[in-house]
């Protein structure tokens, strides 16, 4: 496999465009595996219009990572200090709400690197506790947590339009 150059840095305003472009590339990929219908399309469009991320960007409790390879975005880390959930047991907490890696660089250590500063950067804000949901359909990420050392906390639902996703939380 060839090798690529990875660097991590902090998200700016600017980067609301490319952020809002791979962020629906990579949860199409993950969510929509039986193709669009309106309530999809209307979450994707919500969620990862430029506006919105540049707003998330702009909150003092919202942090990104951004993992780039030759001024390329390939994946970022988007985490939230103060949000708590009952089975987190946390003076502190920081909720993981996504960890998105472009497919073609997905299982290159990309989401490691993005992780792992994430963690780091918590950390130094004293955040005592990581957390976050992933679909329990989603193989490759419930993997990716279980391999780091993440704690299966049981699942819960997450309402999209008329459709209930099982998730599974994680600390």
């Amino acid at each position: 496999m060839k090798q690529f150059p990875v660097s991590l840095r902090a998200a700016a305003a600017a980067d609301s465009d490319c952020l809002a472009v791979l962020g629906t590339q990579v949860w199409l990929d993950t969510y929509a595996t039986d193709g669009i219908r309106a309530t999809i399309a209307t979450e994707v469009l919500q969620s990862f219009s430029p506006r919105t991320i540049e707003a998330l960007i702009a909150e003092p409790a919202v942090t990104f990572v951004l993992a780039e390879s030759s001024e390329h975005l390939i994946g970022f880390a988007q985490w939230t200090t103060g949000t708590r959930h009952a089975r987190v047991n946390s003076v502190n907490p920081a909720e993981l709400k996504r960890l998105y890696v472009q497919e073609r660089f997905a299982g290159r250590g990309v989401g490691t690197l993005m992780l792992q500063a994430s963690e780091r950067a918590a950390r130094s804000q004293g955040v005592d506790a990581l957390w976050l949901q992933a679909w329990v359909h989603n193989d490759r990420a419930l993997r990716f947590y279980a391999k780091h050392a993440y704690v299966d906390l049981g699942s819960t639902e997450f309402r999209m339009g008329d459709t209930l996703f099982r998730q599974q939380k994680f600390a």
